[in-house]
This record gives structure tokens, C-alpha cells and sequence, in this order.
């Protein structure tokens, strides 16, 4: 995923859309809910949960990285 793409994401997550998306092999979903967006690997149904769109991004990791640090490495 390019910066551009990166951006568009997150843009598109802000207004309520969800996106599955692959990072080194694992598929991954971004889901909503009135007052929750989670972040969850599909193998195993590993859920993290936050607040916002923005919470989301600034806390949300794989492997103990931000997305914003790997989405170079996202195909989607």
C-alpha cells in the first residue's frame, strides 16, 4: 500500500467503511460498530477494540507495530 492508499484508508475508515486487508500472509479485518471500530486478525479472531477511527490508528498494532509503520507492507 502506497501513502496515498494509506490515507485513503484511513479516510474511508473514518466515515464508517471496513476493509479486510493481508499483512505477511495473515488476513486481517477492519469492522465498525455505533461507538467501536475493532481490529482483528482472522486467524484465531484476535479482536482489539477502540473508541474512534483515529484511536484505531494511533493504537492499533500488528505485531507490536502501528499500522502507520507498516502499511508499506499491507496489500489489500
Amino acid at each position: 500500500m502506497t501513502l496515498k492508499e494509506f490515507i485513503e484508508f484511513q479516510e474511508g475508515i473514518a466515515i464508517g467503511e471496513e476493509y479486510s486487508f493481508t499483512y505477511q500472509k495473515e488476513e486481517y479485518w477492519i469492522s465498525q460498530n455505533p461507538g467501536a471500530c475493532y481490529l482483528t486478525r482472522v486467524r484465531g479472531s484476535f479482536t482489539q477494540e477502540f473508541e474512534t477511527s483515529e484511536a484505531l490508528f494511533k493504537d492499533g498494532t500488528i505485531e507490536g507495530r502501528l499500522l502507520s509503520e507498516i502499511y508499506m507492507d499491507i496489500e489489500w
